[in-house]
């Protein structure tokens, strides 16, 4: 696995209006069927940028940004309590895990043993099963440091939770600093071999306020090959080159360009719903994707030490959802861009591992960046 970090790494253009401190608020939002207590913390950094997370599922559950002309949107998919997630959603905002992604037939062999995992998703497992990493409440812990605010979650998944061997201790933390950077750190522990790949689901729309479709952003990923999937979603195990096909997004290109190409591919995803390899930079941290909503001006770009990213194109998103404001959520209103490691991992031997084992340490950072262009 890419390991490692930094802490003030990245030169983002402009210079930071210190116009406040970065605060942490702590408050209730809500309580668990059997009586636990759920909390809401709000990070507001010295730019006015908000960031607001649950202990549920350690979901972020708004996000606010300034456009080009310094007006505030949320720009993720969500709900404004926690009835909502606790409903049927489908993963808005959570950390995902133990395994983000699908494992096929929801099972794999390791050290000689066969696990077996809940199937629910159609024939395979996806994102840590029936109740994964996203429908637990995390402990958390808020922190101040020099340059912005943040929030510590922990969770311990005890051995056979969700049939996944030994006890896993995972630690995720959201640092929102004050070059509006939201740093996501990702650490894990266990007592016995056990796959991990925690992601971060959130469904981003910058053009504000989920109100209309994503077609229109441009897209950039620093990938020359993709791993195709089969009718079920799962990798065939073939590493195929982007060039020539509708997954080449290396130069920006608007999301909605391609995506009802005559393609198998897309057939299957009903859209992008597929796994690009990223390219191995010398940097500790990689540039995995750039987004540009061309309205707002609003860019994301995504940083990163793990070797996939999935692209997600919101295609089963089909507007029996209504979200925050009582907005209603239809087909390809967000994406979600997934660092991971590829999905299948522990059934590909091709693949690069997902095996933590005891006296290891599971370690991955993903560095969001959010700003603004000029007008055209």
């Amino acid at each position: 696995m890419r390991t490692v970090l930094l802490a003030a790494w990245l030169p983002v253009a402009g210079a930071c209006a210190q116009d406040r401190e970065a605060s942490i608020n702590r408050a209730p939002f809500g309580t668990m069927p059997d009586g636990s207590a759920v909390e809401v913390f709000t990070l507001t950094n010295a730019r006015g940028t908000e960031l607001r997370a649950i202990t549920y599922g350690a979901i972020i559950v708004s996000l606010r940004v300034p456009d080009r002309a310094g007006q505030m949107d949320d720009i993720v998919l969500g709900y404004e309590s926690l009835e909502g997630y606790l409903g049927d959603s489908p993963y808005f905002g959570a950390i995902v895990g133990r395994y983000g992604n699908r494992i096929a037939k929801g099972r794999f062999r390791l050290d000689g043993k066969t696990y077996r995992l809940a199937m629910n998703n159609g024939p395979n497992h996806l994102h840590g099963g029936i109740k994964g990493f996203d429908k637990v409440v995390w402990r958390a812990e808020p922190f101040h440091h020099d340059s912005g605010a943040g929030v510590v979650f922990t969770h311990t998944s005890p051995d056979g939770d969700e049939g996944y061997p030994g006890t896993l201790a995972a630690r995720v933390t959201y640092t929102l600093t004050d070059r509006d950077e939201l740093i996501v750190d990702y650490r894990a522990t266990t007592d016995q071999p056990t796959p991990v790949n925690l992601t971060q689901h959130t469904y981003f729309n910058l053009s504000g306020d989920g109100r209309r479709d994503i077609l229109s952003h441009e897209l950039l990923i620093n990938a020359d090959s993709f791993t195709p999937v089969d009718s079920t979603l799962i990798p065939t195990g073939v590493i195929a080159p982007v060039e020539g096909t509708p997954f080449d997004f290396r130069t920006r290109t608007a999301v909605g360009s391609r995506i009802e190409a005559d393609h198998q591919q897309l057939r299957f995803g009903g859209g992008y719903d597929h796994n690009f390899v990223l390219r191995q930079e010398d940097a500790a941290i990689g540039h995995a994707a750039q987004v540009v909503e061309p309205s707002t001006g609003r860019t994301l770009d995504i940083y990163t030490t793990e070797p996939g990213l999935q692209f997600y194109s919101g295609n089963f998103l089909d507007g029996s959802i209504t979200g925050k404001g009582g907005r209603v959520y239809r087909r390809r209103y967000g994406f979600c861009l997934e660092t991971q490691h590829y999905p299948d991992s522990p059934n590909q031997a091709r693949f690069p591992s997902t095996i933590l084992r005891p006296g290891h340490e599971y370690r991955s950072r993903t560095v969001f960046v959010f700003g603004a262009e000029s007008a055209r």
